[in-house]
């Protein structure tokens, strides 16, 4: 019952957010919300480190883009279509890098993001360093005007709802349950009779697809999309958004990202400081909060209920 009551509660505050906070803030939290929640589904339940998760991110946000500004097609297609192209992706370099692990997989996703990086530096439609930018909102299902912040912000919010849930719904699954052998011992889980390559395959083309999603969803808030959003400085922000809230929860990138977003724009005035302070703070979360905030959360309620 309480739980319900916390969602009720939660709902509640993120409908009437936007009528209190900056509507493009909420949504670039949202955002990364659905991109950290993507990384985690990798990292927290299948053990795999990619290097370079945020080419599925922004090769996305140009997918999206290029889709508003040259064809007819609406908002939600365009997510779609970009979650999709983005999944079989993921698909792609599961094929190439699922039978390594650790560090080997690691350095081999790093490898495929900045050839990708590279090739989207170079692709005639992107705009090069300058980005694309001019991105159209499109109407939502053809004829719902989305084009102002405050509206958009609850066709984001929506999507990130069913992207939580549905990631909610694959760790708590069968498939959920493998990966997490696979993530403790996988020698154990071949033993057993599961081909662990086709499974993290799978969790690879997921994770790739919902973080595609985020990043269409990203290309419309801010109407541009630029070669940042496939660089190596977003991969590690996702790292250390979803290190912070908590790896392997499901509130964990939630909280990670909104304390990241948040404290960009707080230090945006600061300069290179900021990357200091950044910095200062994640040292601090590896020596004094080494399971994330939600999960030293954990860990202490249940020391005290205990007690």
């Amino acid at each position: 019952m309480t739980r319900y009551v916390l969602f009720a509660a939660l709902g509640i505050v993120a409908l009437a957010a936007p009528f209190q906070l900056y509507p493009i803030l909420l949504m670039t939290i949202l955002c990364f919300v659905v991109f950290a929640s993507s990384f985690n589904l990798l990292l927290g339940y299948a053990g795999l480190l990619c290097f370079g998760h945020a080419m599925f991110f922004g090769t996305a946000a140009y997918i999206a883009g290029w889709l508003l500004k040259n064809t007819a097609i609406s908002i939600e297609l365009a997510f779609i279509v970009s979650a999709l192209a983005m999944a079989l992706l993921g698909y792609l370099v599961g094929l190439v890098s699922a039978r390594r692990g650790g560090i080997q997989f690691a350095m081999i996703t790093f490898a495929i993001a900045q050839f990708i990086y590279f090739l989207l530096l170079r692709a005639p439609f992107t705009g090069g360093e300058d980005g694309m930018q001019g991105i159209p909102r499109s109407a939502l299902f053809g004829f719902i005007d989305v084009s102002s912040s405050f509206s958009l912000y609850y066709l984001i919010l929506a999507v990130t709802v069913l992207a939580v849930a549905a990631v909610y719904r694959i760790v708590h699954s069968p498939f959920g349950e493998v990966l997490r052998a696979i993530r403790d011992n996988e020698a154990r889980v071949d033993s057993l009779g599961f081909n662990p390559v086709q499974f993290k395959i799978l969790a690879i083309t997921l994770s790739a697809g919902l973080a595609g999603l985020a990043g269409a969803m990203k290309a419309t808030v801010f109407q541009i999309a630029t070669l940042h959003d496939v660089s190596w400085h977003v991969s590690g922000t996702i790292i250390f958004m979803t290190l912070l809230g908590g790896l392997g929860t499901l509130t964990g990138p939630v909280v990670g990202a909104a304390v990241v977003v948040v404290l960009h724009d707080y230090l945006a005035h600061f300069g290179e400081w900021a990357l200091i302070i950044q910095g200062t703070v994640f040292l601090a979360v590896i020596l004094f909060l080494r399971k994330g905030i939600v999960g030293e959360a954990r860990a202490l309620f249940r020391r005290v209920v205990k007690a």
